[in-house]
């Protein structure tokens, strides 16, 4: 077993269900929460390698969240991967203006290439 970690921030279930799989299929293991107060509170407590966080959630946004985490000595530096349907390009610069280090599609990503994207997340 392995101690990367990774923490997926998403509110759809069927969604959350099916990265865990594809992540944890890969040896990694994976910590979910359903909200974004949720996620800042794991994300402090587990301290995960990548940070997969949807951006519209039922409390705060994903981008909100990451504005909580950066107030937090690790979360300055926290590995955050933005997950969207939305690919215009004012969200696009918003996610990278708040520190979003990847931005992916999620209805134009397949789950290999989350995988990738979440595996060089990791290496860097």
């Amino acid at each position: 077993m392995t101690d990367r970690k990774i923490l997926i921030v998403e509110d759809e279930e069927a969604l959350r269900e099916m990265y865990a799989t594809v992540i944890e299929g890969a040896g990694i293991e994976t910590i979910t929460a359903t909200s974004g107060q949720e996620g800042v509170a794991l994300a402090l407590e587990h301290k995960p390698d990548v940070i997969l966080m949807d951006v519209m959630l039922p409390d705060i946004s994903g981008h909100e969240a990451v504005q909580k985490l950066r107030l937090d000595n690790w979360g300055k530096t926290a590995t955050v991967i933005f997950l969207t349907n939305r690919d215009d390009a004012e969200s696009v610069f918003k996610a990278v203006e708040e520190g979003g280090d990847e931005y992916i599609i999620k209805a134009h990503t397949t789950n290999k290439e989350l995988l990738n994207k979440v595996r060089s997340s990791m290496m860097s």
